[in-house]
């Protein structure tokens, strides 16, 4: 994966406050003048979810760049010497500690002043395989509701064992929007007042999704629903479900047996209907347990990226259809 080259800076824009990540020997001013060469703050993100709160909250004055093109799996991707090498071009780092280790492993060493990890702008809580049932028996998870343990070349938690999912729930993700748009006015005061107006807007229309997910999933014929990856725990905390992952945080995993007919027995026992699966892994797994117990399939998107396969061309379109599918696998009233 090739990343178009970082535009250099004749200095870094000013210090990013809002407890982001602290670097010692922070100071300086901003002006345009310390921006590109285009006059525009040089955001780098390392994967959709940030990357969409850049552009929506920079606007015309942020130039936006991601380390994960559409189609990667993020937590598979790597970097190259040279990409790495390039990090300490930008203006600003963004990315959410925890999803990509690789990416956390080139920001550390990058030494960026502006740096913003996003999990530290809201609150983060540790989900396991499942977000309502205890679970044994399952390779590498033999405990719920503890963060979510490493599969081989998948480190998928931020420190403490705690889930990055935030972005899947609405209310955290507007807490989220808040850091960055703060974070933006205080690199480049000079356009302070557009960022905050993109940022109102943003969680303005962040709380209308909030409304439609708790409107919509209130009555409910099961709150359980089962999917491959056990990215949903935020959004099933939020709305009151119960999140069943086949294998935990690795979605291309195989489930062990004892797991296989654990989730059985919970098709059965709460009326389940459907197994997820998403667009950025195989969907073999989810349709061979649908198979074995009659279940339905469809898609439950974890946003982690959009490409042509993607029910919609953005976070907020791509939220409603993982509604509409809840609603539909869930039995909405």
């Amino acid at each position: 994966m090739n990343v178009r080259r970082l535009i250099p800076t004749t200095a870094v824009a000013g210090a990013v406050a809002l407890g982001l990540v602290t670097l010692s020997a922070c100071g300086g001013s901003s002006s345009a003048a310390d921006k590109g060469t285009d006059g525009k703050l040089d955001v780098v993100a390392s994967f959709y979810p940030v990357q969409y709160l850049a552009e929506q909250i920079g606007g015309g004055h942020v130039a936006v760049q991601t380390l994960t093109e559409p189609g990667v799996e993020p937590h598979d991707l790597e970097l190259k010497p040279r990409q790495i090498g390039e990090l300490s071009d930008a203006d600003v780092l963004l990315y959410l500690k925890g999803v990509q280790p690789a990416v956390d492993k080139a920001i550390a060493q990058a030494g960026v002043e502006h740096t913003v990890d996003a999990g530290t702008l809201t609150t983060l809580e540790a989900h396991g395989t499942s977000a309502g049932h205890d679970h044994e028996g399952e390779e590498s998870h033999d405990h719920a509701h503890e963060g979510e343990e490493s599969h081989e070349g998948h480190d998928h938690g931020s420190e403490g064992g705690t889930d990055p999912h935030v972005w899947l729930d609405p209310v955290k993700y507007a807490e989220v929007a808040k850091g960055v748009g703060a974070a933006f006015a205080k690199a480049d005061p000079d356009h302070a007042a557009d960022y905050e107006k993109n940022t109102a807007a943003l969680v303005k229309k962040l709380g209308d999704l909030d409304t439609a997910f708790e409107t919509g999933l209130k009555n409910t014929e099961t709150r359980t629903f089962i999917t491959t990856h056990s990215a949903f725990g935020y959004l099933a905390e939020r709305y009151h479900l119960e999140q069943e992952g086949i294998t935990g945080v690795d979605p291309e995993s195989e489930p062990s047996p004892a797991r296989v007919k654990e989730l059985q027995d919970i098709a059965k026992a709460d009326k389940v209907s459907t197994v997820f699966f998403e667009t950025l892994a195989s969907d073999k797994t989810a349709k061979t347990l649908a198979q074995d117990t009659g279940l339905k399939t469809d898609v439950l998107d974890p946003l982690e990226g959009i490409t042509d396969r993607s029910q919609g061309d953005d976070y907020f379109e791509v939220m409603r259809a993982n509604l509409a599918a809840l609603k539909k696998a869930l039995g909405a009233k």
